[in-house]
């Protein structure tokens, strides 16, 4: 691991570069040794991420294109170019993209792998699991969210999501 500041992406570059009906995730931090992940999705016009419940990490959602929704019990949180949204954990929520789609970038902390322990060992609180946010399980073609943790294609609609 390096401690150099660098440029990891730039996402004006990125969406010219990446043709119109690719969604899903378009660029994930994948640098080793850090303690946040991140992801730039696109989610297509009408496009939605089901009600989920994220119950060990705080996410941050910062919308760079397009627009949409959060719906999130009795409130439903409008999301703009620039916005910029708190998911807290144990929230329940929905998102949803507007008729023009949705691209954002969503932050979290780094949820730690999986790991092997004897029966003896005390149980570890937080020993993984799936994505916080699911949205790179968002079939592009019909937006649903697939139980599969790396889906290949949709069980709906049969679109291939994107390669990591």
């Amino acid at each position: 691991m390096t401690s150099v500041p660098r440029v990891l992406a730039v996402f004006d570059e990125l969406l010219r570069d990446a043709t119109p009906d690719r969604r899903g995730a378009l660029w994930q931090l994948s640098e080793q040794g850090r303690e946040l992940d991140a992801n730039l999705v696109r989610l297509p016009p009408g496009g939605e991420v089901g009600e989920h419940q994220e119950d060990v990490l705080d996410v941050l959602l910062v919308v760079v294109a397009g627009n949409g929704r959060i719906e999130a019990e009795d409130v439903s949180l409008e999301l703009t170019p620039t916005t910029v949204a708190w998911l807290p954990r144990t929230s329940r929520r929905a998102l949803a993209a507007g008729p023009d789609g949705l691209i954002c970038l969503t932050v979290h902390r780094r949820r730690p792998g999986l790991t092997i322990r004897s029966a003896a060992a005390p149980a570890l609180s937080h020993e993984g699991g799936e994505s916080p946010c699911m949205l790179d399980r968002v079939c592009p073609g019909c937006g649903r969210l697939s139980p599969d943790p790396e889906p290949v294609f949709c069980s709906r609609c049969g679109e291939r999501f994107a390669e990591a």
